[in-house]
């Protein structure tokens, strides 16, 4: 599958927000965004002023590239979150929330979601006791996820999860930090996800245009 390999801070240059991607170098001062606080290119430092399409355009590539899906991916995170009952945008952030990569970060087993997918990567996750190296998995209330024996003594898991009690707690999360073991309890509250800020109606309106 398709993924971006490019600098990652320009990213969050470009959507004018930390995105959080790079772990913990988004909380230095050496963080893109704090030593350049505009987008890159020629124009960056010009004045623009975004249209509505535009800035729906933004929001939409800054949730995407939050959670590091390609476009097409996405679209179908939306086209299934539509079909649901309920807000579809609050559907879709609890689709994206459920991905077996994202979940690894959020129980700070990484640094970073690009990280994350790497460890599933390469087989050092497992989910309900057995291996799983496909990132874009969606649980399932009940789900357990666990840092695989032989991989508990790396140092970046061990690293990251040093940094844990830095990130908010979530509720739909159980971590047994002592066994690298976590488990995912489903019931998403779209309130408790502040970090980037997100507006995801604006995504809701820029499919629905």
């Amino acid at each position: 599958m398709a993924r971006y390999i490019g600098p990652v801070c320009k990213l969050c240059r470009r959507e004018g927000t930390k995105l959080f991607l790079k772990g913990e170098r988004c909380y230095t001062e050496k963080c893109g965004v704090t030593r350049r606080p505009y987008p890159p290119g020629q124009h960056g430092q010009g004045r623009i002023k975004l249209s509505e399409y535009a800035v729906r355009l933004r929001e939409k590539q800054k949730v995407r590239r939050v959670y590091g899906v390609q476009e097409r991916q996405f679209q179908g995170y939306y086209a299934h979150a539509a079909r649901r009952k309920g807000r579809t945008g609050a559907e879709m952030l609890g689709l994206l929330e459920g991905r077996l990569d994202n979940v690894v970060y959020r129980l700070g087993f990484a640094s970073s979601r690009t990280e994350a997918r790497q460890l599933v990567k390469h087989n050092h996750v497992l989910l309900n006791g057995k291996k799983s190296n496909v990132p874009s998995m969606l649980l399932r209330a009940g789900d357990t996820v666990e840092i695989r024996a032989k991989s508990r003594e790396i140092g970046r898991i061990q690293g990251a999860l040093a940094q844990i009690d830095k990130r908010p707690a979530l509720n739909w999360l159980e971590l047994d930090r002592k066994n690298f073991k976590g488990t995912f309890k489903g019931g998403i509250v779209r309130e408790d996800l502040n970090e980037p800020a997100i507006r995801e109606q604006l995504v809701v309106e820029y499919y629905s245009r």
